[in-house]
């Protein structure tokens, strides 16, 4: 049974009640996992154009998005992966929570079971939760990569899905090209659907593709491939994701859509539309300041005695804390102490897991390389 009073990540808001911060020594909040900026002038100008003379951007769209931003995402996919990717596989979704939630509904229902790996993104496994579908939860290693041997290993007869985040929320990690396939080639094998969470591909560090799955033959049938426009435009209030997938199963994507949405915000889908056309070289330079602050974070930390960084890339690192405490407790003793909010690990992991008690979750993209600085202090100063 699962009640909607509360979410994972109310508990860091109720922290902060009751706490003042000196002028001069504020909040550092790592906590947030978003842009917190707006996106550059020329998408909001496209977005105000688009409001004032497009009379049909105010009206229902259809279901499965906007026909330019379908093609615009199967020809930059195609292009990223080598494979073909046809505008029919593409849906566009009220951000990439909304294509997760889609492409479940399309695989399991009350009874099956799904694999995630630990530590796994909470919307995720609180979906799974309201959808009745059980988590098999699978034990990352000490470099915070899953193991595909151990993944089989928890298969049952209602398991249809096994669900990878890369580069991973919470803990950065980038997973090689070579364990995705092989991920692929065990679904395929066990008869099993792969659902690859990208929200962070602008921000890997590697150059190239990621993965060879868009080039496989078979792809269409065991691969749902995930994305999001939020975090590389800015524009997560727009809540503009995408969803890619052979057609058969975007037919049932689509009835899953038409019933919570009717079609995602026309706004938003312009503003994707032209954050694609030319924000290519903006989106470049963002992704170096997301990767310089990753090493600052990481140097950071290396200075610190005790404290590990277990995985960091895309806007997060997973680090290993030196105190007696559980880090949900030292979480908020943090922000008492040292004036900084970040996540415990205890929201990523099943409740009592040893992982969950020992690391928090850094969300350091929004942070510059001063403030990581400061953040390294201010932790170095809790006895």
């Amino acid at each position: 049974m699962w009640s909607l009073r509360r979410t994972v990540t109310s508990a860091p808001r109720r922290w902060l009640r009751g706490v003042t911060f000196a002028p001069d020594r504020p909040l550092i909040n790592v906590s947030q996992a978003a842009p917190v900026d707006p996106p550059p002038e020329g998408l909001r100008r496209a977005i105000a154009e688009a409001a004032l003379n497009r009379p049909e951007a105010h009206l229902y769209g259809p279901v499965l998005g906007n026909d330019d931003l379908r093609d615009a995402v199967a020809a930059r996919f195609s292009a990223a992966y080598g494979g073909t990717v046809l505008p029919g596989h593409v849906a566009i979704t009220q951000g990439c929570n909304q294509a997760f939630c889609a492409a479940i509904a399309t695989l399991a229902g009350a009874g099956d079971d799904v694999i995630l790996p630990v530590p796994w993104y909470f919307n995720h496994k609180m979906w799974l939760d309201m959808a009745g579908i059980a988590c098999r939860p699978l034990a990352c290693g000490d470099d915070m990569l899953p193991d595909p041997d151990r993944a089989e290993a928890l298969i049952g007869p209602r398991t249809r899905a096994i669900v990878l985040v890369t580069p991973n929320n919470p803990s950065g990690a980038e997973y090689p090209a070579a364990l995705v396939a092989r991920f692929h080639d065990l679904a395929r094998r066990r008869g099993l659907v792969l659902v690859l969470d990208e929200t962070y591909r602008d921000f890997d560090s590697r150059t190239g593709a990621p993965h060879d799955l868009l080039t496989r033959d078979d792809w269409q049938d065991s691969v749902i491939q995930l994305y999001s426009f939020s975090k590389a435009y800015r524009l997560t209030g727009h809540r503009v994701g995408a969803l890619i997938a052979g057609q058969d199963r975007l037919a049932q994507v689509e009835k899953f859509l038409d019933t919570v949405a009717i079609s995602p915000g026309q706004l938003g889908q312009v503003g994707a539309v032209w954050g694609m056309a030319h924000l290519d070289d903006w989106l470049a330079g963002e992704r170096h300041e997301v990767l310089a602050r990753r090493d600052a974070c990481r140097a950071a930390f290396a200075g610190l005695e005790g404290w590990r960084v277990k995985s960091a890339g895309a806007y997060f690192a997973w680090v290993e804390h030196p105190f007696d405490m559980p880090s949900d407790a030292l979480a908020q003793r943090m922000v008492a102490e040292a004036g900084v909010l970040a996540l415990p690990g205890t929201m990523f992991t099943p409740q009592g897991d040893a992982v969950g008690l020992r690391h928090l979750r850094i969300a350091f993209a929004n942070v510059d390389a001063a403030g990581i600085g400061r953040l390294a202090e201010r932790l170095a100063g809790l006895a």
